[in-house]
């Protein structure tokens, strides 16, 4: 009864885990496609204000990136603990190395909404594959 328990107690902790990173990627990907939409608007002249508005969400995406690499460490560490899913791994290698560099020395909107687009793929990438793992935790009983 014991064992049924820990492995119980550790598949919520699991999914809790899941949950916060699923959270933190999807404030990430709101963020962005504001950023994406100010820097559409700076691209065609919007002016001064525009930009500022466009670097405000940006600043907050790259925060809310931060937390998703961590609540997606964490949720991978859970995950070794949950019987059945040891073998389940979260791709987030790239992810992280996308993450460190998103935000270098960007000098023209162009490339602005570049790197926006690919933040905003590999984002949804992302939030697919924890959402599929924690469907998998979710159907454990």
């Amino acid at each position: 009864m014991d064992m049924l328990y820990n492995a119980e107690k550790e598949r919520q902790e699991a999914i809790r885990a899941g949950e916060r990173a699923l959270s933190s990627l999807r404030d990430t990907q709101q963020y962005l496609g504001n950023a994406r939409l100010w820097g559409i608007v700076d691209l065609f002249g919007g002016g001064g204000l525009t930009g500022l508005f466009k670097h405000s969400q940006l600043g907050k995406a790259q925060r809310s990136l931060e937390r998703a690499k961590a609540d997606l460490k964490s949720f991978q560490r859970e995950l070794r603990d949950v019987y059945g899913l040891e073998n389940i791994r979260i791709d987030i290698s790239g992810f992280l190395t996308f993450a460190d560099f998103f935000f270098d020395g960007v000098i023209a909107d162009y490339l602005v909404q570049s790197k926006i687009r690919n933040a905003r793929s590999q984002v949804e990438e992302a939030i697919e594959q924890v959402s599929r793992i924690l469907d998998s935790l979710r159907s454990m009983r």
